[in-house]
């Protein structure tokens, strides 16, 4: 019976992949619900205008469908945890990596509740989308590590490239919170035309060009961290990281091209949404880039060198033996 019931740790791997692709998915379908507008689709949280159906209105449809998607995000995270306790053989760190799944999904509605509420106030929306890609950290963690049993991968003893690449996400995530920021300053507030959004608005008309001087200026600079880190790990002959590291630095020049682009353009609604994309995929990649590199050998502590004049005065002061 217990057989029966059983997950093998291929079957687990695929499922793990599964919510991966899944919490990607939403990443992508709450940008849209922004993009086209329909962020107050639904004047109220966890209802749609009160009723459980939405009303027969665009953007009503739009975000309700957002929240739809979500919900069937959420069971397939419970589902993968639940699987993570028949994986034979049972491993703890999948399963406590398997709990932050639903869990960050549960946090997810309810951040987008007080989105709603707060009328799309700039915090929360940047918050929601922070919070994504930290539920990402951790379905990319464990999909990662799903793939290989305890000790299969050995430890590296490189610190400097192990290092080089860790010193990375935090560029990452700089230019992604600065990428945020100019969002919540730029023409997409998320509401339709007579809804009133706030914007950020701490620089009066001039916030939007600030935001996004700044965002470009730390974009340029990860991009060339990227590249110096490249360089680095092809001159150490790291090459188990020189893949991921490769698909980064693409997808960092197809972010600066379509960067440009927009703001060319005034910043068309689905240029942004190829730019969000592009953006969690580059996020991916830093992950994967991350677990590439690997875990490193800890420092052993030197072991104490006993001193030979301390010995003597204590034999001096025992005395002689017999």
């Amino acid at each position: 019976m217990r057989s029966r019931f059983s997950v093998t740790p291929s079957q687990f791997r695929l499922a793990s992949y599964i919510a991966l692709g899944a919490l990607t998915l939403i990443v992508l379908t709450g940008a849209a619900v922004r993009l086209t507008d329909s962020g107050l689709g639904c004047a109220n949280w966890p209802k749609c205008g009160g009723t459980p159906l939405p009303p027969l209105s665009y953007h009503a449809l739009v975000e309700f469908g957002n929240r739809a998607v979500s919900a069937v995000v959420g069971v397939i995270t419970v589902v993968v945890f639940a699987m993570s306790f028949i994986r034979r053989p049972y491993r703890r760190d999948l399963m406590w990596l398997s709990l932050l799944l639903p869990l960050g999904v549960v946090a997810q509605a309810v951040l987008g509740g007080f989105t709603v509420l707060h009328h799309l106030a700039p915090g929360f929306v940047m918050a929601h989308f922070s919070l994504s890609l930290l539920i990402l950290v951790a379905a990319f963690a464990l999909a990662w590590r799903s793939r290989f049993e305890p000790g299969a991968r050995p430890r590296s003893t490189d610190y400097i490239g192990v290092w080089s690449v860790r010193a990375l996400v935090l560029l990452g995530a700089l230019t992604i919170f600065a990428g945020t920021a100019t969002t919540a300053a730029g023409p997409h507030s998320g509401g339709f035309t007579g809804q009133v959004v706030h914007r950020l608005h701490f620089k009066g008309a001039d916030t939007l060009t600030w935001v996004l001087h700044r965002h470009a200026t730390i974009a340029a600079l990860f991009g060339v961290a990227v590249i110096a880190v490249w360089f680095l790990h092809r001159r150490r002959g790291s090459d188990r990281t020189l893949e991921p590291l490769t698909v980064l630095a693409i997808l960092l020049a197809a972010q600066g091209l379509v960067g440009s682009v927009q703001y060319e353009l005034h910043l068309p609604a689905d240029m942004v949404w190829v730019h969000v994309g592009l953006a969690t995929a580059t996020w991916l990649a830093l992950l994967w880039s991350v677990a590439a590199a690997g875990a490193l050998v800890p420092r052993r502590a030197p072991v104490p060198v006993p001193d030979r004049r301390s010995e003597e005065r204590e034999l001096e002061v025992v005395g002689p033996v017999g």
